[in-house]
C-alpha cells in the first residue's frame, strides 16, 4: 500500500497584527486550550491575548528584566515565564480563563517566583504530566529542575560549558533536552538529573534552539548556521534537514504544525515566517510582513493558525490562518 498523498498545501495569510509590548517581543505561545495566546517581551511583561482578535486580555507584570520565554502547563491552568532578572514566575491562569468580574486584567497573577539560577534565564518548560515540575536552563550553564508546590529547585545540573539555549519535557514527562551555544545537544533524566545521551556535540555552530516532536519520537534541533534538522534521538541519526531562512545570531524557536499536514514552522532573521514540508523538507510558504527578526512562532492546537512576534524593530504579534 502505497502512503496516501498528502493534501494540497493551503497558505497562510496574515488577519490580524497587534502591538502589546513596548520592545521586541521574545516569545509567543498558544495555551494547550486554544483559548489564550501567551506574549513575552523585553519590556519585562506576559500578555495573554485574544486568540483570534489579539486583544489584550491581561498583562502579567513582576518581572524586572526582560522575560526570553513561557511555557504553560497542559491544562492551562498555569504559565511559567523565564527571565534576565535571574527569575522563573508562576501564574495562575484560571480567573483568567474564567472571565467574568474574576478577570481583572492587572491582578497579580503571581503564585510562585523561583529563584536559583545566577544569571539570566533563558528558557523554560512545564513536564506536560505533571503541573508542579518545570525546567529550566540559564547563561549560567546549567539546567535546573524544580517543584513547583515548595518553589525549591530539587536538581541544579552542571549541564554545559556555555549558556544554555533550550529545554524541552518529552510528552511523557521522563526526559528532557536542552541546547547550548557550546554546540552541544543533550539528554537529561527528569528524576535523576543525569545524562543520558549527548546527541550533537560539535563546539560550532551554537545550538540555539531545540525541542522534542510531539510523538517524542524525534528532536528538531536549530543552529547558528541558518539550519534546522530532525534528528531520531534513539539513533543519534539526522533524518531531514531544513534550510532557505537565515539564523546566525538569535536563538529562533521553531514549532512543528500538525493540525492540518505536518510542517515545520520557523522565525527568522529576514523578518520572515517559514513554513516547511515535514517529509519533503521544501518550503511550502515564507510568510511575510514583520519589520525585523523573527524568533518566535507558535501553531494553535487545533486550529490551522501560526502566531509570530517581531524584534525591537517591529514589535508586533501576528497572526496568520490557512485559507478555505
Amino acid at each position: 500500500m502505497s502512503q496516501q498523498p498528502a493534501p494540497p498545501y493551503r497558505p497562510y495569510r496574515q488577519v490580524r497584527a497587534a502591538t502589546p509590548h513596548s520592545r521586541a517581543v521574545s516569545c509567543v505561545r498558544f495555551s494547550p486550550c486554544g483559548r489564550l495566546l501567551a506574549t513575552a517581551s523585553l519590556d519585562g511583561t506576559v500578555a495573554l491575548l485574544s486568540p483570534s482578535s489579539l486583544a489584550v486580555i491581561a498583562v502579567l507584570r513582576g518581572h524586572t528584566d526582560g522575560v526570553s520565554d513561557v511555557s504553560w502547563s497542559t491544562e492551562s491552568y498555569y504559565l511559567c515565564s523565564a527571565s534576565d532578572d535571574r527569575t522563573l514566575r508562576v501564574w495562575d491562569i484560571r480567573p483568567v480563563l474564567a472571565g467574568g468580574g474574576a478577570a481583572d486584567p492587572g491582578a497579580d497573577r503571581c503564585v510562585r517566583v523561583l529563584k536559583g539560577h545566577t544569571n539570566f534565564v533563558f528558557s523554560a518548560n512545564y513536564n506536560p504530566q505533571t503541573n508542579t515540575q518545570i525546567a529550566s536552563g540559564g547563561f549560567d550553564c546549567t539546567v535546573r529542575i524544580w517543584d513547583v508546590k515548595t518553589g525549591r529547585c530539587t536538581r541544579a545540573i552542571d549541564a554545559h560549558s556555555e549558556p544554555v539555549t533550550s529545554v524541552h519535557f518529552i510528552r511523557d514527562g521522563s526526559i528532557i533536552v536542552s541546547g547550548s551555544h557550546d554546540g552541544s545537544c543533550k539528554i537529561w533524566d527528569a528524576n535523576t538529573g543525569a545524562c543520558l545521551k549527548t546527541v550533537i556535540d560539535d563546539k560550532k555552530p551554537a545550538v540555539s534552539f531545540s525541542m522534542f516532536s510531539p510523538n517524542g519520537k524525534f528532536i528538531l534541533v536549530a543552529t547558528l548556521d541558518d539550519s534546522l534538522k530532525l534528528c531520531n534521538f534513539a539513533t543519534g541519526k539526522f533524518l531531514k534537514v531544513y534550510s532557505g531562512h537565515v539564523n546566525r545570531v538569535y536563538c529562533v524557536q521553531s514549532a512543528f504544525s500538525v493540525t492540518n499536514g505536518k510542517y515545520i514552522v520557523s522565525g527568522s532573521e529576514d523578518n520572515c515566517v517559514y513554513i516547511w514540508d515535514l517529509q519533503g523538507r521544501n518550503i511550502l510558504q515564507k510568510l511575510e510582513g514583520h519589520t525585523d527578526a523573527v524568533i518566535s512562532v507558535s501553531c494553535h492546537p487545533t486550529e490551522n493558525k501560526i502566531a509570530s512576534g517581531g524584534l525591537d524593530n517591529d514589535r508586533t504579534v501576528r497572526l496568520w490562518v490557512q485559507d478555505g
